[in-house]
């Protein structure tokens, strides 16, 4: 069931371990308090199902958020508020998703943690194997990540907790809240 309120894409982007699927269930939970219909497309869950035929390359890259960004799309259409969590690396691809929404309707939100941070909190050992060359084109090891030039929200999950980024978050997203004609 769709909520009351004009739906809205936020779409967390920050290197491998900067917090981005645990926000995402976070915001999803708050969301859930207010009765609103909100999905998280998880950047690696898709990457296991929707998006299993890609690669690391830059264009399978591309093509990885620009289907994440067609199904928030879709899911917006439908009165669902889209949760993203992907790395989305690129500035010009978190670009062109933020083309397929009007105005007021994508937030892109930058988990800024540093990399030595990110991998504190690697329990997969991603950042580990990249560093041993187990795994090529690792964002942030030997792939570029570009820092957003104008995100919405910069949060530093390295020195802000879960809670504090939550609430500032939430803020952000119900401050511009509006309601359904």
């Amino acid at each position: 069931m769709p909520s009351k309120y004009q739906p809205f894409c936020i779409w967390f982007t920050g290197l491998s371990g900067s917090g981005k699927s645990t926000l995402a269930k976070e915001i999803s939970k708050k969301f859930n308090q207010l009765n609103i219909s909100s999905y998280i497309l998880d950047g690696d869950l898709m990457r296991d199902g929707l998006n299993n035929d890609l690669g690391f390359s830059i264009s399978d890259r591309q093509e990885n958020i620009r289907r994440i960004g067609e199904v928030a799309k879709i899911l917006l259409s439908s009165g669902i508020f889209p949760i993203v969590a992907s790395i989305s690396p690129l500035e010009l691809q978190r670009k062109k998703v933020k083309q397929l929404f009007s105005i007021n309707q994508f937030f892109e939100i930058y988990l800024s943690a540093s990399i030595g941070i990110c991998e504190k909190r690697d329990v997969k050992g991603l950042y580990k194997k990249a560093r041993m060359g187990e795994i090529k084109d690792f964002t942030g090891i030997d792939s570029i990540y570009e820092e957003p030039k104008s995100p919405c929200l910069n949060l530093d999950t390295g020195v802000m907790s879960i809670d504090q980024c939550t609430e500032s978050i939430f803020k952000l997203l119900t401050s511009n809240l509006v309601e359904e004609k």
